[in-house]
């Protein structure tokens, strides 16, 4: 980008210089300088915030050169360990930025420089006492190192540090930050919030801005469990790993002791030390041991764990982000969004209802040159201790104020849309202060990133998460408001569109309450009398659409439909809509399919087929009702052709479904389909 652009300030510019004056930076100075090393930014602003807090050009131009001869100076470059070491024998002292590390080795501490490349410098035990995140992770620090001889130990370790300084900021005042919060409107300060991040919000929707603050809501809020799968490159934990020195994240697999601390309490884990403990590569999960998976279930539920007989507490937010290979309407279509989870995950329904909010990855844009901004934002540590300070603070009631939330949210739902509504307004309005209207937008925010958990919990089949038409209703009118997530579309699986003769819903239930719901799809061919099955159709479901076709063979006269029998072969095929292999008998679906091909004349649309046939046509009721039918109705399903012996368990059913979906009954097979078939 070039300086030109870089120097068209805007009003927004000028309002945080004037008003934030030596707590903001020009965000292209960062790109500039980052080029050249691999520091993190909070780092590099630490500095630029140190030398280059200015809206001089002159005074901004100064501030560089001396950032970079400090980076030149006192940064050590990975491969120049040696000449550093040398440096400090040589002068006797020398000060460096270095990420810093302590561990116990016997009884002494010993500090360890990255890229210093010396595993034994000598610390002063203070520090290790105040800053106790050195001993997990470490921190970046301004080293103060000396040289020294040492006699008894004939030259051995002689480095010592004589300061340790972290890179944070040394005051943040909180009652000013919202002070000062109170001279911007709602608009610029999203915008300033995006370009303290590094962003350009000048051509982002209001969605894809709001989008981007989710991510910053584990910094702000304890306790937060937010997920995030997406195309790669989109930065998804650029959050974690750039913005704030209270973060961690891990890029492979750890341990429980690593993640929750010794047994013995020893030593802190990262859940009690760390503000954020992000998950890179989701995937990795897939190689840790169980235990982790299960201490973290407990620990995303409640925030403790179990470590020995010790029930202790920590309040990191855990962020997990994974990429997604498949484009979203495949996921949509196909299984559900969780898919690109590892197993450990993707199979515990129970760890997946502990997520407060799925942010959809794939609306966010791939990272491109014009994403950044090259105009002041905060100074990152100034950001990262306002959201770090903010985490003291508690705004879940504030939905409360003017709304109160629908009848489809249970407790976990109305924790996670709180905890959610919570954060942005820590992030947006820490003064407290929101309209009605802005309110509403992050309750709507909230409700569809939990929304989307639940969504997806619903489509692996499991009754308990039915209730996904969430909504909330604004207290002064009584107005109730409904909220979906854009990806579900209609979230119709059941299409409302005319079918294709031949084509059939229908729907099995466990023994648990999971339902099943597929596609049943009949083709003809010339040929013999023949019936093919596609792969997908086994087990229970193969009999089930074998003993239907020994009825036709059986009855072909009786049908009318002899000489099509004779003359055709027939293809099925049966698509499983939500991906959760329910093994269902779909004798009766399969009858009507098959009827509706060979005449040719398709089945009434948004039509759900129920019930199983014996070799002589006698109909078998289904186990339960309750659950197909409220699945059907969730997925767009307008009718139902039920068994007549299934007529008593309606009792059970919900006035709801009642309302929304037509019950057909029938006694035989012939009569299931002349009551659904148009055409001829």
């Amino acid at each position: 980008m070039s300086n030109g652009a870089a120097a068209t300030r805007d009003p927004l510019d000028d309002k945080v210089n004037r008003l934030f004056a030596g707590k903001v930076v020009r965000k292209d100075l960062v790109r500039k300088v980052k080029v050249g090393t691999n520091v993190p930014v909070f780092v590099l602003e630490f500095l630029l915030g140190k030398y280059c807090a200015s809206s001089d050009e002159v005074a901004i131009q100064l501030g560089l050169q001396v950032v970079n001869d400090t980076l030149a100076n006192n940064y050590i470059r990975p491969d120049e360990s040696v000449k550093a070491q040398s440096k400090v024998k040589e002068n006797g002292r020398h000060t460096f930025i270095d990420k810093v590390k302590v561990r116990l080795v016997d009884s002494d501490y010993w500090a360890e420089a990255n890229h210093f490349g010396n595993k034994f410098l000598h610390v002063p035990t203070q520090y290790v006492r105040d800053f106790d995140r050195l001993l997990t992770g470490g921190v970046w620090a301004q080293l103060d190192l000396r040289f020294e001889y040492d006699e008894e130990a004939k030259g051995k370790n002689p480095f010592w540090i004589d300061k340790l300084t972290p890179i944070q900021i040394a005051t943040f005042d909180l009652e000013e930050y919202r002070r000062v919060r109170r001279e911007f409107t709602t608009d610029e300060w999203l915008d300033l919030m995006l370009r303290s991040m590094g962003y350009e919000p000048a051509e982002m929707s209001r969605r894809l801005k709001l989008h981007f603050l989710v991510r910053l809501i584990p910094l702000a809020e304890r306790n937060y469990n937010l997920v995030e799968l997406g195309p790669r490159g989109t930065g998804k934990s650029y959050v974690i790993q750039e913005v704030s020195p209270y973060t961690a994240l891990l890029t492979g697999p750890t341990t429980v002791a690593n993640l929750f601390g010794h047994m013995g309490g020893r030593q802190k884990g990262m859940v009690q030390i760390w503000d954020v403990v992000g998950f890179d590569e989701v995937a990795d999960l897939q190689k840790m041991p169980k235990e982790v998976i299960t201490t973290m279930k407990t620990y995303c539920e409640s925030g403790t764990f179990q470590r020995g007989q010790e029930a202790t507490t920590g309040d990191a937010s855990v962020a997990m982000f994974g990429n997604t290979n498949q484009p979203v309407d495949v996921m949509v279509q196909t299984g559900h969004l969780f898919a690109p989870m590892p197993d450990v995950i993707r199979d515990d329904m129970a760890f997946i209802d502990r997520l407060h909010f799925y942010l959809p990855g794939w609306e966010l844009p791939k990272m491109r040159n014009e994403m950044f901004t090259s105009h002041y934002g905060f100074v990152v540590d100034y950001l990262a201790e306002a959201l770090r300070e903010m985490r003291k603070h508690n705004f879940t009631e504030v939905v409360d104020r003017h709304f109160s939330l629908g009848a489809h949210l249970n407790a976990r739902d109305r924790k996670a849309v709180r905890k959610t509504v919570s954060g942005l307004m820590k992030i947006l309005f820490p003064h407290g202060e929101a309209t009605q209207e802005e309110l509403a937008e992050v309750l709507e925010l909230a409700l569809e990133g939990r929304r989307r958990v639940k969504e997806q919990l619903k489509k692996m089949g499991s009754f308990e998460y039915h209730h996904t038409s969430f909504s909330y209703t604004l207290q002064e009118t009584g107005e109730e408001r409904f909220v979906g997530v854009p990806e579900q579309g209609g979230r119709d699986l059941i299409s409302a569109d005319p079918l294709a003769p031949g084509t059939v819903y229908t729907a099995g239930v466990a023994a648990d309450g999971t339902v099943g719901l597929y596609r049943v799809e009949v083709s003809v061919s010339g040929g013999t009398g023949k019936l093919k099955m596609a792969g997908g159709v086994a087990g229970a479901m193969k009999e089930s659409v074998q003993r239907a076709f020994s009825y036709v063979q059986a009855k072909k006269s009786d049908l009318g439909l002899a000489r099509e029998l004779d003359t055709s072969d027939f293809h099925v095929e049966v698509i499983d809509l939500l991906g959760n292999r329910v093994e269902a008998e779909v004798g009766v679906a399969f009858f009507v399919a098959w009827f509706s091909a060979v005449r040719k004349a398709p089945v009434s649309p948004a039509l759900l087929v129920l019930g199983d046939m014996s070799v002589q046509g006698n109909i078998k009721p289904l186990r339960s009702l309750v659950e197909p039918l409220q699945v059907a109705m969730d997925n767009g399903a307008k009718r139902a052709l039920i068994p007549i012996e299934n007529k008593r368990s309606f009792l059970d059913v919900s006035a709801d479904i009642l309302e929304h979906v037509d019950s057909i009954f029938y006694g035989d097979p012939k009569t299931a389909a002349m009551k659904v078939l148009g055409g001829p």
